[in-house]
């Protein structure tokens, strides 16, 4: 396997359409007194086109995090102006077209892969089967469905990173906002990353990517702005900012000696020279690719993440054929007969195998309720009657003795 020395054609974006737009933007951060501590960001311009992957490059503290947060709303700029898909980046509305993955991965440590993003799916009100097909999908695009019920705090940064992009494409996004997104990512899954954002842009999605490592954006940006000091200082496409003149590259197939001493000849008839002969050399990820893919294709076992499946097919033509295709169905499909509503079984045809307490209770329930009956009245308390008499006479001698009139010769 031989690495070409000619870059490859760049990848041509259509649209003009521009999602992002920074005019004259500016942010100072300032201290308790109001007074000016640090100017982050000074009077940068930036054009993002749709399906653009646009690269932010600059050393710690250049300015490129709060150019982000300025564009995700989440800081005022101090002068200036943002448009994201035409609005104000506190617009609301924009908010669901835009998918995010920060420089560290905030996650629930607690809760395994596949209940993060359930989570992340609810925030973006999706129904219970959308969640579920969506779900499937990523964690097998990320090669997580292995460790889908491991709790995320158990994982290592490369692992997180990879639930990290799966919740930040959860949403199906068409602005995708990636801060380091191959940081503490093996070779493999970096590649995978790096795979994802070109398809995902061939497809019409916006891709912002904020990198240190330079090769990784070399890769896949389209243009690119290096900031310094809170201002851009370089900006174009890669071939504009990386071309070298005044130098040639030939690359031919296996010469022999005697051929390059004749093109040596050549070269000096018109007053030049070869200044070097080397042979073409693949880089070392490459290298490194291969070799993991031989051992896969071997059968080696891993306790890691996957290498990842294809990407997720609701990212590549939406969930919206899908919907079509199911109202098209239930159109063109032959309407069911009605069918009488079945009469209730009598309670007589109960099956003997159920318990005999149901079966009473059924018949409670099912049985016509008699009419009330008038309640006879209460007996109105009189002399006792004989049938009420108690069976043993109470000693009323004393009651009359005291009720006799007296007799008044007696003494």
């Amino acid at each position: 396997m031989t690495q070409a020395l000619v870059s490859p054609a760049p990848r041509q974006v259509a649209s003009d359409e521009l999602v992002i737009k920074c005019a004259n933007l500016s942010k100072v951060f300032k201290d308790f007194w109001m007074r000016n501590r640090v100017r982050a960001v000074d009077s940068i311009n930036l054009d993002v086109r749709r399906g653009e992957v646009f690269g932010l490059l600059g050393p710690n503290g250049s300015g490129k995090s709060t150019t982000i947060k300025m564009i995700l709303g989440l800081l005022n700029p101090s002068a200036g102006r943002i448009f994201v898909f035409g609005k104000r980046p506190e617009d609301v509305r924009t908010k669901e077209q835009i998918g995010y993955l920060p420089e560290e991965s905030y996650l629930y440590r607690f809760l395994n892969p596949r209940e993060t993003l359930e989570f992340y799916g609810r925030l973006f009100y999706q129904d219970r089967h959308q969640r579920k097909r969506r779900i499937d999908m990523l964690l097998e695009m990320v090669g997580l469905e292995g460790a889908q019920r491991r709790p995320v705090g158990e994982f290592s940064k490369g692992m997180q990173r990879r639930i990290g992009l799966a919740q930040a494409l959860i949403n199906d996004p068409q602005l995708l906002i990636l801060d380091e997104p191959t940081s503490g990512l093996d070779p493999i899954g970096s590649k995978q990353v790096k795979d994802i954002i070109v398809q995902l842009a061939e497809r019409g999605k916006t891709i912002l990517l904020c990198s240190h490592l330079l090769s990784d954006v070399e890769d896949v940006c389209d243009r690119v702005a290096i900031m310094f000091g809170g201002k851009v200082r370089a900006y174009g496409t890669c071939d504009e900012l990386l071309v070298q003149g005044g130098q040639t590259i030939l690359q031919t197939p296996d010469l022999s000696p005697e051929v390059i001493q004749q093109v040596e000849m050549l070269l000096a008839r018109h007053g030049s020279h070869i200044q070097r002969v080397d042979k073409p050399r693949q880089k070392l990820e490459d290298l490194f690719l291969d070799i993991v893919h031989k051992a896969q294709s071997e059968g080696a076992a891993t306790s890691g993440a996957r290498a990842g499946g294809k990407i997720a097919q609701f990212l590549v033509d939406g969930d919206s054929q899908q919907q079509a295709q199911n109202i098209i169905d239930s159109l063109i499909a032959k309407p069911a007969e009605p069918t009488p509503a079945p009469a209730p079984a009598p309670v007589a045809n109960v099956t003997p195998s159920a318990p005999a307490a149901d079966v009473q209770v059924i018949t409670d329930l099912t049985a016509p309720k008699a009419a009330p009956t008038a309640k006879p009245p209460a007996p109105i308390a009189g002399p006792a009657s004989p049938a009420n008499q108690p069976a043993v006479q109470p000693d009323l001698s004393v009651l009359n003795d005291l009720i006799k009139p007296s007799d008044p010769t007696k003494p």
